[in-house]
């Protein structure tokens, strides 16, 4: 028995149009899963469907939905059922970061990243829970962060950091709920990882340090017992083990493929 093994399973993904998200659902048809992806943009959409067809060879399926609405959260659910059938795997992906410092924090700007980062996991779980629940099966996985557990010493992240934490809570008190269902609940906390939403974010932190973005990635490196930051594709193994029968006695957890950087944060 292969425990990673995930044919026959049917997954979606919230976020997967794109950096992190992306991967997560590449390493999922990898393993054998049949994957949607979901996000606000369809072209966005679009645009990683050819791409996973490209890197995997896999007829992924993708909705647009906004995450942050519960209407809408309610009908990908619906959609994903009618289209794959049983689901077994959520993958929540989704949420950004603005970055203010505390002093002016633009609080329009904090809200928005309560919703996506936070409100937008808690209506999955919920309209993906009462599926599960009828299944008496389930894998849910959110993306959290090492700082739902470290916070930064630049200014800049109040916002992400008390999101992230929130993620964890959030994870940990569905784990306790949705036990008796049969439904896993864990969470998975990168790094720093180099994606497109993050490259205007390198450009400023490299011209604030006077060195490349290249330069400024291998400082990022330097300090962490690997010696480099993480990349998406790095994600993928954890995502597996917590969308797989490998990990159906763990839950309530958040598992730190970070290169070390909780070790000694």
């Amino acid at each position: 028995m292969n425990l990673f093994d995930l044919t026959g399973k049917n997954a979606v993904v919230v976020g997967g149009a794109g950096g992190i998200g992306q991967a997560l659902a590449k390493g999922l048809c990898q393993a054998g899963a049949r994957v949607m992806i979901s996000s606000r943009n369809e072209e966005s959409l679009k645009k990683a469907q050819a791409e996973l067809k490209a890197e995997c060879g896999a007829d992924v399926l993708y909705y647009a939905a906004d995450a942050t609405d519960e209407g809408q959260v309610e009908k990908l659910c619906a959609e994903a059922v009618s289209k794959l059938g049983k689901i077994s795997i959520l993958i929540n992906a989704q949420g950004f970061n603005k970055k203010f410092e505390a002093l002016d924090f633009d609080m329009t700007a904090f809200r928005a990243m309560l919703d996506a980062n936070i409100t937008s996991l808690m209506m999955t779980a919920k309209y993906f829970g009462r599926h599960f629940k009828e299944n008496g099966y389930g894998k849910i996985v959110n993306l959290s962060s090492v700082r739902g557990k470290i916070a930064t010493k630049a200014a800049g992240n109040a916002a992400y950091c008390a999101t992230k934490g929130a993620v964890d809570m959030l994870t940990k008190a569905l784990a306790a709920e949705y036990g008796p269902f049969g439904v896993t609940v864990n969470a998975m906390g990168p790094n720093i990882v180099p994606t497109p939403a993050m490259t205007a974010i390198f450009e400023m932190r490299a011209k604030e340090n006077n060195v490349t973005v290249e330069e400024y990635i291998k400082m990022q490196g330097a300090g962490i017992p690997m010696r480099r930051i993480g990349t998406a594709d790095d994600l993928i193994g954890t995502a597996i083990y917590l969308s797989s029968a490998a990990s159906d006695y763990m839950t309530g957890c958040t598992l730190y493929p970070d290169g070390g950087l909780t070790a000694i944060g």
